[in-house]
């Protein structure tokens, strides 16, 4: 395990790491989620055996520390994620990022473009404002002291045994302030700097069970590789591994 502060007060965002050959790999998680948890049996495949693998857990997340003072907004975890990135050593790393994590990857694309050579992105979230369905949007409905002091239990126990093992490690403050984050998006959004990072190789994972993706057209006419994967949700790493593993290593 590896650290680095993030903040002027000594938080610290941490990471589990393999070593290997540069350009690193480095695996951000989603919403309520850890790194390490969704993707080292991905980065265990032999097809992406003997790379420098990274399995970073934002702020407030996993075995990150949960700063109170902490915003949680995506330029802030893009902030932290930058700074692990830094005491790393890194630059030009390759990002395999899911959900939230591929919206606070396309932000750090952006602020930070020396850091990163490629993104691979699965069901990133894109837009403000995502359905009233989406998890963010539900957490997000209510105000911060309401799901720290009742409703955080409540999402708990309804979310599935799969996520709920890993949300419960995250701080209900943090996962509160992150939603909230998230739902208000970034400024420009994150597809329209998506869009925008023509040199960044940049791949879009959707699982085919999730529907269509919203402005695939315009992603792909801005240089942007649409993977639709068979046979998967919004887990597409725990649903269509083979696929997942292969958009990874560069050979789909």
């Amino acid at each position: 395990m590896r650290q680095a502060e993030f903040d002027a007060k000594g938080s610290r965002i941490r990471w589990t790491e393999v070593p290997g050959a540069e350009p690193a790999r480095v695996y951000v998680h989603g919403l309520g989620s850890m790194s390490s948890v969704y993707h080292a049996h991905i980065a265990a495949r032999p097809e992406l055996a003997g790379r420098r693998s990274l399995f970073v857990d934002l702020p407030g997340h996993g075995i990150s520390d949960r700063p109170e003072h902490f915003g949680y907004t995506l330029e802030e975890h893009a902030g932290a994620l930058a700074a692990a990135l830094d005491a790393a050593g890194l630059t030009g790393v390759e990002l395999i990022a899911h959900s939230m994590g591929g919206a606070v990857a396309i932000v750090l694309a952006r602020r930070r473009p020396e850091l990163v050579s490629r993104l691979v992105l699965a069901e990133a979230n894109l837009d403000a404002f995502p359905p009233v369905t989406a998890a963010s949007s539900v957490i997000a409905s209510f105000t911060e002291d309401a799901f720290v002091h009742d409703t955080y239990a409540r999402v708990l126990s309804s979310v599935g045994p799969l996520w709920a093992a890993t949300m419960r490690l995250a701080d209900p403050r943090a996962l509160h302030r992150s939603a909230v984050g998230l739902r208000r998006g970034s400024d420009p959004t994150m597809r329209t700097i998506l869009e925008g990072l023509t040199t960044v190789d940049r791949l879009y994972l959707q699982g085919e069970d999730s529907g269509e993706l919203p402005g695939r057209t315009g992603l792909e006419a801005a240089g942007v590789r649409v993977v639709t994967v068979p046979g998967a949700g919004h887990n597409i790493m725990f649903d269509n591994p083979d696929v997942f593993t292969a958009v990874v290593a560069g050979r789909l």
